[in-house]
């Protein structure tokens, strides 16, 4: 099978530290490849993957001060991807609704899969593209409303051989907190969760331009690196041992999270997640089992002592069932080989439709 990848560009593919999106398009390229398929990944130039890699600017967006409208390179990249679309038989996007403007102009199917989130604005062009097919990635990311034509829900899925397993937290005990400093990843809240409780914390992530206040007022003076730790973006390794060391990971999100990454690496890594009980929170975690889900502070502070009694072994075994590569792909898989049948299927009928013509 022919397949196109289109990443985004901000970041680049694997990402060294944060980036959720572009991980799981590097884990689903590779195994693609490795599969036997022919892959052509369209993202930055300092991607490393084992795909062909076609790019219209050398490194990730977001490294580059010289840019001043990124807009104008992800236009760049969807073109170099549309006027090759007949050297692919499918064309699977990751760019949110980037794609869907290109899409109806060729005859190569293109999937959607949607990292993100609604908005009023981005909306109108759901809407004008609903008919092309879409995948969520948890079932509570998908807007009814919209009346979209979601043809899966395919959840991320990560190397979990990648991540070492910790059978015990460190001593001294500590929480830990990985994401976006951001008010909806409610890096504040898990400040406040761990002050009321009298526990140590750990946080750990990148801080985006639009969150430097937030940063600054909200999180900045709550650290004193003895109670509250910040230690600033995290790679791989860093990330592994940081949620493998703790107790329980905080994942006190505000909003409803299209999936969470963090959660997985967690229990992965072998360490039970207190969640608040909201988007795909309640799809990820097994309550009880490998985390708990909240509905409020209270009861995420409660859960810090009932954690302790959680099998961690279990944690990562649950991730290997559920949420690894290889059940991420053979998603993608499916969903690729019936979208190819369903088009073929549909050419035939137009072919008999114009031959009955003449």
């Amino acid at each position: 099978m022919r397949i196109a990848q289109i990443a985004p560009l901000w970041e680049r593919v694997p990402p060294p530290a944060y980036g959720g999106i572009e991980l799981v398009v590097g884990l689903l390229t590779d195994e693609l490849v490795r599969r036997g398929h022919e892959v052509t990944l369209f993202a930055s130039g300092d991607s490393i993957s084992s795909a062909k890699l076609v790019s219209v600017h050398p490194r990730a967006l977001r490294l580059d001060a010289t840019i001043q409208d990124g807009s104008i390179y992800d236009m760049l990249n969807l073109a170099s991807v549309y006027e090759r679309a007949e050297e692919f038989d499918i064309i699977h996007a990751h760019t949110g609704y980037g794609a869907l403007a290109y899409a109806n102009l060729v005859t190569t199917p293109t999937v959607h899969t949607l990292h993100g989130i609604f908005t009023p604005d981005n909306e109108k062009m759901f809407r004008f593209g609903k008919n092309q097919p879409y995948i969520s990635i948890s079932h509570a990311q998908r807007e009814p409303r919209l009346a979209l034509n979601y043809v899966a829900t395919v959840y991320n899925g990560i190397d979990v051989s990648s991540y070492k397993f910790h059978a015990q937290p460190e001593d001294p005990p500590y929480l830990a907190f990985l994401g976006r400093i951001s008010p909806e990843k409610g890096a504040h809240l898990a400040i406040e969760i761990a002050k009321q409780a009298g526990w140590r914390l750990k946080i750990a992530g990148k801080v985006d331009v639009v969150d430097v206040e937030y940063f600054e007022k909200e999180i900045k003076p709550q650290i004193d690196s003895k109670q509250i730790e910040y230690l600033g973006e995290a790679n791989h390794a860093q990330k592994n041992a940081l949620m493998g060391g703790a107790v329980a990971t905080l994942f006190p999100i505000t909003w409803r999270e299209p999936f969470g990454l963090v959660m997985i690496e967690s229990m992965a890594s072998g360490t039970p997640v207190i969640a608040m009980k909201m988007g795909s929170t309640v799809e990820v975690i097994d309550h009880g089992k490998t985390g708990f889900l909240c509905d409020n502070i209270q009861e995420c502070i409660s859960a810090i002592e009932q954690v302790t009694q959680l099998d961690r072994y279990g944690c990562r075994q649950h991730i290997e069932n559920f949420f690894s590569t290889r059940q991420m792909v053979d998603g993608y898989e499916a969903v690729y080989q019936q979208i190819i049948a369903e088009r073929f299927v549909q050419n035939g009928r137009l072919r008999s439709l114009v031959s009955l013509a003449v």
